[in-house]
């Protein structure tokens, strides 16, 4: 007998504690979960354009439909087993009107049912119809921009075409906008399918090999925002963001002038030796520089090189320690992509460092 109590205390105990933990373990998690509704630099729910506020406002207004059609179906379910564990009905009543009764509520139940939810997913379908038409609508691009954005494995290559020829340039994995104007993308890919997706601005749009797709989107907050393939391209797919700065017009004028100028020529000795240690290697293979003999397309622009915050599409911020790791040996860091080990003296190493990080 002492046994069994002992054992039946223990438990009891362990059922407390069980509880106590679940609590504890629900205390913590909640406010982890609730942190994925506060937005971001990339998030759907902290819109920064019209086109992000129609897919926002569709989503919260599915969210809060959908959660108050779950806490009615668990409110009658509770409703129902409760009711279920109450006494049975008088065994006297007429057997025939009790199930007359029964199948009448129950019917009733069933078409009140049916009707709203016939009723919600109508509403659902209209508000969604709306929404597509203001994504797919045309914003008044008269003042607007156009960009280009070519989508590899695994970066992107961003030209900003102008009429006149000597204001175009080339840029990697970063763009810059200018605030309350609206930006035409034309977005291709030269190996795999890739998907453009800035969700603060806009959703997602494919770019295929073979194809030019257009997206239109407008940052009317000055921010910078991050975008992400969203299409699975390969090993290194996850390392595959952008960035988007959106300035005022004048800030964005400034950096596209800046932008447009070759690359500065080497202010001391020590740059001057790493351009022509960059000039003598396999770099110019793949890279340009403008100003310089090296002028390939086959990797990205570093004309600019140092005026950009991260390198490797967002992957490493753009600092020397991060850059010598990645000419270094980029596989260590994003392995499968294009650029090989490049294995210098620590004395060029540091002489190439110096030009790259002049190139502003």
């Amino acid at each position: 007998m002492t046994t069994k109590l002992h054992v039946a205390t223990i438990g009891s105990s362990w059922c407390r504690a069980g509880r106590s933990a679940s609590f504890a373990l629900f205390t913590l998690l909640a406010p982890l979960l609730l942190t994925g509704c506060g937005g971001g630099l990339q998030s759907v729910l902290n819109p920064s354009g019209p086109q992000s506020e129609h897919i926002s406002r569709l989503w919260w207004f599915m969210l809060v439909t959908c959660t108050i059609v779950f806490i009615l179906v668990m409110i009658l379910l509770f409703a129902a087993v409760v009711r279920g564990r109450k006494a049975f009905p008088d065994p006297n009543a007429p057997p025939e009107k009790e199930t007359r009764e029964s199948e009448r509520r129950r019917g009733l139940v069933v078409a009140i049912a049916t009707a709203l939810t016939v009723a919600i997913l109508f509403a659902f379908m209209v508000d969604s119809f709306f929404v597509g038409r203001g994504l797919t609508a045309e914003l008044d691009r008269k003042q607007g921009i156009n960009i280009e954005v070519t989508g590899h494995q695994w970066w992107w290559e961003v030209r900003y075409p102008d009429v006149d020829a000597s204001s175009i340039f080339t840029t990697a994995n970063e763009i810059h906008i200018p605030v309350g104007v609206p930006v035409t993308f034309s977005l291709k890919a030269t190996d795999v399918i890739h998907s453009f997706w800035v969700p603060n601005l806009h959703g997602k749009k494919d770019l295929i090999p073979g194809k030019i797709s257009t997206i239109w989107l407008q940052a009317d907050k000055p921010g910078i925002y991050r975008g992400q393939c969203a299409e699975y391209c390969g090993h290194q797919h996850a390392h595959m963001a952008l960035w988007i700065f959106a300035e005022p017009r004048e800030q964005f004028d400034a950096w596209r002038r800046a932008q447009i100028q070759s690359a500065a020529a080497p202010a001391t000795a020590s740059a001057q030796r790493g351009q022509q240690v960059f000039l003598a290697s396999a770099c110019v293979m793949c890279h340009a520089i403008n100003g310089t003999p090296a002028g390939s397309n086959f990797g990205p622009n570093l004309t600019h090189l140092a005026s950009r915050k991260t390198i490797a599409a967002a992957t490493l911020p753009n600092d020397r320690q991060h850059l010598a790791q990645w000419v270094d040996d980029s596989q260590q860091i994003k392995p499968g992509n294009r650029m090989p080990p490049n294995k210098f003296s620590p004395e060029d190493m540091q002489a190439l460092l110096d030009y790259l990080q002049s190139l502003k």
